[in-house]
C-alpha cells in the first residue's frame, strides 16, 4: 500500500520535537529580534502544530498537500507578523486565515469555470441555431447581438473553445 504525501509529510515531522511551551514563549521574541537559529527553531517546532490545524479541513475539496502548504504560509506569516503576545494563539489565526482564504479562492475558481462553460454551450448551442437558420455560419457580430455579449466576449468564449480542443490528452 503505497502511502500518500500527507502520511509522509506526518512520518517526516515525528522527527522534529514539537516547541515546548517555554520555547514558545521565548523563541517569538528572539526570532523577532533576529536570531535566525531562534527563527528556525520555531518554525519547525510549530509544524506539527500547523499540520493538527489542518486536520478539520481534509476532504473539503482542496488537496491535503495545499492545505499543509497554506497552514506552513500561515505560520510564517504569524512569525512575519509577530509583535508579542501568545505566539501559538497568532499562528492559529493565521494559518486558519490562508486554509479559509485557499478553500473560498478554490470555490470562487470552480464558480468562475462552471460560468464559462455554461457560457461555451450556451454560445455552441445559438451557433448551431443559427447557422441552421442562415443556412451559414453565424458571424461573430450576429452572436454577439444574439447573446446580448461583446464581440470581445464572443471571441474570448470561442478562443477558450479552441484551447480546450486543442488540449492533446495524450500529451
Amino acid at each position: 500500500m503505497s502511502k500518500s504525501l500527507f502520511q509522509m509529510y506526518q512520518e517526516e515531522l515525528k522527527q522534529i520535537p514539537p516547541c515546548t511551551p517555554q520555547e514558545e514563549k521565548i523563541l517569538p521574541d528572539r526570532a523577532k529580534e533576529g536570531d535566525e537559529g531562534a527563527r528556525k527553531r520555531l518554525l519547525e517546532g510549530m509544524l506539527y502544530y500547523a499540520l493538527e490545524l489542518v486536520s478539520g479541513f481534509r476532504n473539503k475539496g482542496i488537496p491535503a498537500a495545499d492545505l499543509v502548504q497554506e497552514a506552513n504560509m500561515g505560520l510564517i506569516l504569524a512569525l512575519e507578523a509577530y509583535e508579542e503576545g501568545d505566539f501559538k494563539s497568532q499562528v492559529k489565526e493565521s494559518v486558519l486565515r490562508t486554509i479559509r482564504a485557499a478553500i473560498e479562492e478554490q470555490k470562487l475558481e470552480r464558480q468562475v469555470e462552471e460560468e464559462v462553460v455554461a457560457r461555451v454551450n450556451v454560445l455552441k448551442d445559438i451557433s448551431r441555431q443559427m447557422a441552421e437558420d442562415l443556412g451559414r455560419e453565424a458571424t461573430v457580430e450576429e452572436l454577439a447581438e444574439k447573446m446580448k455579449m461583446s464581440v470581445d466576449e464572443i471571441k474570448d468564449i470561442m478562443k477558450l473553445t479552441l484551447d480546450a480542443l486543442s488540449v492533446d490528452p495524450a500529451g
